[in-house]
């Protein structure tokens, strides 16, 4: 386990839970975990309406409290790679914009056709 922010982690792949939270990002939005949220929903607020046993309400709220947890975490890991992934092809751009204004495409131009793949990468 690391700690170190997704887009710094290097190597050519991703790791497990890259692609794990990548896989989960793409079931969560879809029209099918839509509609199982709804149903979530619909459930707590029916078995407190209905004044149903203190263990259906208990059930309830941990499995809507379980789904936010995990969407929550999801949610941070991609927003954090798309801000590095942004910042990375901001540098690029600048550093491919000096070069060009001196005169000799070089290293920076080669970095800015790397990074403007890395959505595949990180």
């Amino acid at each position: 386990m690391t700690l170190q922010h997704p887009a710094d982690r290097g190597g050519a792949g991703r790791g497990k839970f890259e692609r794990f939270a990548e896989s989960v990002s793409t079931v969560t939005s879809s029209p099918a975990f839509f509609v199982f949220c709804l149903a979530l929903v619909s459930f707590t607020v029916a078995v407190h309406i209905a004044g149903i046993a203190t263990e259906w309400l208990l059930l309830a709220g941990d499995s809507m409290t379980a789904v936010t947890l995990v969407l929550l975490a999801l949610l941070k890991n991609s927003e954090l790679r798309a801000e590095r992934a942004i910042q990375r092809k901001l540098d690029a751009i600048a550093a491919a914009l000096l070069e060009a204004q001196e005169g000799e495409p070089g290293k920076a131009h080669e970095n800015l056709r790397d990074v403007i793949r890395m959505e595949e990468e990180i």
